[in-house]
């Protein structure tokens, strides 16, 4: 383990991140076909309403599992700092910590996602035509986010520790369980939304088990071992802070969603929710290689941090920003040129074909430029500052979308909806921007060249 981790404090950068980076943006990759592929086989299969129901439900389903996220990427970053510092302890008893707050957590939240199911659905959007299809497909996805949440904390343990390999075997094994069960139980055996929502609730379960299995097996140095189960207050402290960021982020990505589910229903019906289900899907496709080079990123920063091997650190986050810069502005012409085509995959319905487009432009605008707020929000992660790192995650979608999308369609309609995402982009770009800048200056004694 620890000969596999100090690579991350050896090797060239631009490798690493490579190494690290493409599993990582595969992984996404196919994670995102798989929610792409649910909502073709849906809408053209079940109904436009279905698309919606989808749109409702699954950020349901991953605000529950961010629990998961926030304590793997809390948790990993602990231990990529505590094996650069050669602490080998520390890191193994962060994953037992790990494992107690997963388990605990998302045990409350299942039974509560139970208990209030339609009161939920409603507030997320689940309103008129939308609510029935809604809680079929809830009331069996449910079942499966256990597992998708012990996928979420064990998976950045895993590239932490450096085997992102498997770590992008086990995001791609759901996609290929969920693609197969949509074929069967909606196509074939026409079970409509319970099938969908089957398919992927089996789907979470593959991931959780394979993940399971590594701990278990002999491809894992760190083991899941009961005695390291006891909460150290800490240990558990500093899991807290970092991975609230994640949480706080899903978090305020779920109360988004109510405000755009809102705003969408009120200026534009159900078809408008339909629209931007199609265009959340494509978001996730296209910013895949963006969010790889993120995830890659961390375990680097994160290392040669708890190292003090400041000048890779810079040199880390200057190429990340750099890559994922260039990336996201080639996948914004790809989206001008072909913006008809790709809607076209998911539905033949007239009206979303005339009015998904240009939305779906829209909301791209100034896509290139995301890296900046990706990377840099990343960084204060890594280097163990939650704060900061917890106030520039927030500051697209909690201080700029948020109120955007509920101001600007008085106004604009549900054009105010598009317009919001690439003013909030650009007010949380320059703002993060400042901040990093400001913090290499400071703390790491360079002067930042971007």
């Amino acid at each position: 383990m620890v000969k596999l981790a100090e690579e991350l404090g050896r090797a060239e950068i631009s490798k690493l991140l490579i190494k690290q980076a493409v599993p990582a943006s595969i992984g996404i990759l196919v994670m995102s076909l798989n929610m792409i592929i649910d909502t073709i086989f849906v809408g053209q299969w079940i109904g436009v309403l279905a698309i919606a129901a989808i749109t409702v439900v699954l950020p349901i389903a991953f605000m529950i599992s961010s629990i998961g996220m926030g304590i793997g990427i809390g948790g990993s970053s602990i231990i990529s700092r505590a094996l650069g510092n050669g602490d080998v302890k520390k890191a193994i008893l962060t994953f037992g910590n790990q494992m107690s707050l997963t388990i605990l957590l998302v045990l409350l939240f299942v039974i509560l996602g139970n208990l209030f199911s339609t009161e939920i659905l409603t507030l997320f959007g689940g309103k008129g035509g939308i609510l029935q299809p809604s809680q079929e497909y809830f009331d069996i996805i449910i079942y499966g986010v256990p597992f998708l949440t012990f996928a979420m904390m064990g998976n950045p343990v895993i590239r932490a520790v450096g085997k992102p390999k498997f770590a992008m075997y086990a995001m791609m094994v759901p996609a290929v369980v969920n693609i197969f069960l949509d074929i069967l139980l909606i196509k074939y055996l026409n079970m409509g939304m319970y099938g969908a929502g089957l398919a992927t609730s089996i789907s979470f379960a593959s991931c959780g088990l394979f993940i399971l299995y590594f701990f278990i097996s002999k491809k894992s140095e760190i083991k899941i071992v009961p005695k390291y189960f006891r909460f150290d207050i800490s240990i558990v402290n500093e899991i807290v802070k970092l991975g609230g960021v994640s949480v706080v982020r899903q978090g305020t990505i779920s109360v988004l969603m109510i405000v755009l589910n809102y705003s969408l229903y009120k200026y534009g019906g159900e078809i408008s929710i339909s629209i931007f289900g199609i265009i959340n899907r494509v978001m996730m496709f296209a910013l895949f290689p963006i969010m790889g080079i993120t995830q890659g990123f961390l375990p680097i920063a994160g290392y040669n941090y708890g190292a003090k091997k400041f000048d890779r650190v810079i040199e880390t986050i200057q190429k990340a920003i750099g890559y994922g810069c260039a990336i996201a502005g080639f996948i914004y012409v790809l989206i001008i040129i072909f913006a008809k085509e790709i809607i076209s995959i998911f539905s033949t319905d007239p009206i979303l074909l005339a009015e998904t487009p240009r939305a779906m432009i829209l909301v791209f605008l100034v896509s290139p430029i995301i890296a900046i707020q990706l990377v840099g929000s990343a960084y204060f992660q890594a280097a163990g500052k939650a704060l900061p790192a917890l106030l520039l995650t927030l500051l697209k979608q909690g201080v700029f979308l948020i109120p955007l999308a509920y101001i600007l369609p008085v106004y604009y309609g549900v054009d105010g909806v598009w317009y919001s995402f690439a003013i909030g982009d650009v007010l949380a770009t320059i703002i993060t921007y400042v901040v990093l800048k400001k913090e290499i200056k400071t703390n790491l004694k360079e002067t930042f060249p971007i």
